[in-house]
């Protein structure tokens, strides 16, 4: 058998030289300030400034574009700076209508440097048989107080994953954001091409239409407007499909896809843009699924539409049994009861109405399900976008 040697080092060295440190250390101390430890640092402040968590706006301004939609020009109705954004992202209003408090997301129009200049344009449009949007059109008034969330959302352009070129595909009151983009371009804050593909249903459903064509005066922005129902001069005829796509698309190069409007846009757009055969990751959608109809979720349970069960709700120490129905998420039935619930963007990303699933059968839409692997694991949920299939119980963190 071979003989090895082992080597073996001693740390006396380095225990030795860490004790001529202490001297040292404590002579430091001794010459330091004897005032007291700040309450607040610069960067916290600044952390507050930009992330506020909670803000309260007055209504400035009422922009009537027909009944079902207008522009709420929000202000600061304390003195305080608003929350910066990013061009696409969404603001939270936190309203109490009646018994319920309900939270909704409204994509922001205005553009990141209006924010800096003191005010937020948010345009609503009337939902058939929504509970909120109808609420605001019909109640908001100027002078109005209103409670809201800082701005949050990811239907943003950003240049690490994103073509330079974006292609935006709008419809009804999901122009919204592409006013922003389109701004924001135009001011100089975002560093994108946009050709804009603008549909509606006549030139008179055009919201935005001076705006926009004012933007498209820069060379890195394009305004496409798509008829459906109305042949006139200058706009494109039909729907906004891959043939209309690949018509405006920049010849040779990436381009990203953005896509915000309604349900029958998404259906028939979707479906379209699966045609061009672009990566996954070039194309984006916004959309706040409690707009959508349990009914029309692939996957849903038809057998279930419209059948109740009770939903039992543990709260801190309280516990409560209220009605919920299948076809209807379960945040909306929290809301109905009158119980606040953490929630944001209503389609199952942001994670803020995260709750524990104690008992009970639900379905979760797979291409809504935002959670993180251990949530699903561990049994938590998103009632915004989560349907009771049973009597269940929930606890709310």
């Amino acid at each position: 058998m071979s003989k090895q040697k082992f080597i073996v080092k001693s740390n006396f060295k380095d225990i030795k030289n860490f004790a001529k440190l202490i001297p040292q250390r404590k002579a430091m101390l001794k010459s330091g300030s004897a005032s007291p430890v700040p309450k607040t640092y610069p960067i916290n402040e600044l952390a507050k400034l930009n992330h506020p968590g909670k803000m309260n706006l007055v209504i400035d301004e009422i922009i009537e574009h027909s009944p079902d939609m207008k522009s709420f020009i929000f202000k600061s109705a304390d003195g305080k700076k608003l929350a910066p954004f990013r061009a696409g992202q969404y603001l939270t209003l936190k309203l109490k209508i009646g018994s319920s408090i309900v939270t909704r997301p409204y994509s922001i129009a205005s553009t990141p440097n209006n924010a800096r200049d003191g005010f937020y344009n948010l345009t609503i449009k009337r939902v058939p048989d929504g509970f909120v949007s109808g609420y605001i059109l019909d109640n908001f008034k100027v002078g109005d107080r209103i409670e809201a969330y800082s701005p949050e959302g990811t239907f943003v352009y950003e240049p690490i994953r994103d073509a330079k070129t974006v292609i935006g595909i709008a419809g009804g009151s999901g122009i919204t954001p592409f006013v922003s983009l389109a701004g924001s371009i135009d001011d100089g804050t975002c560093d994108a091409n946009l050709v804009l593909l603008y549909g509606a249903r006549t030139s008179e459903d055009l919201v935005f239409k001076k705006e926009l064509d004012d933007f498209a005066i820069n060379e890195k922005i394009k305004v496409v407007y798509v008829l459906s129902d109305s042949d006139e001069e200058g706009y494109e005829k039909g729907f906004i499909n891959a043939d209309i796509i690949k018509k405006y698309a920049p010849e040779g190069e990436d381009f990203s896809i953005f896509l915000c409007g309604p349900k029958a846009m998404y259906n028939f757009a979707g479906k379209e843009i699966e045609k061009l055969g672009i990566r996954k990751k070039f194309v984006r959608f916004e959309l706040f699924s409690s707009a959508t109809k349990a009914t029309e979720i692939p996957g849903f349970p038809m057998e279930k539409d419209g059948e109740k069960f009770n939903l039992t709700v543990k709260q801190f120490a309280s516990q409560k049994v209220i009605e919920c129905v299948a076809n209807e998420s379960i945040l909306v039935a929290l809301e109905r009861a009158g119980i606040e619930s953490p929630a944001r963007c209503r389609s199952g990303e942001c994670g803020f109405c995260r709750s524990k699933l104690v008992s009970g059968e639900v379905f979760i839409p797979s291409n809504t399900d935002g959670r993180r692997l251990a949530d699903i694991k561990f049994g938590y949920i998103h009632p915004c976008s989560t349907y009771p299939m049973s009597d269940i119980t929930i606890k709310i963190d």
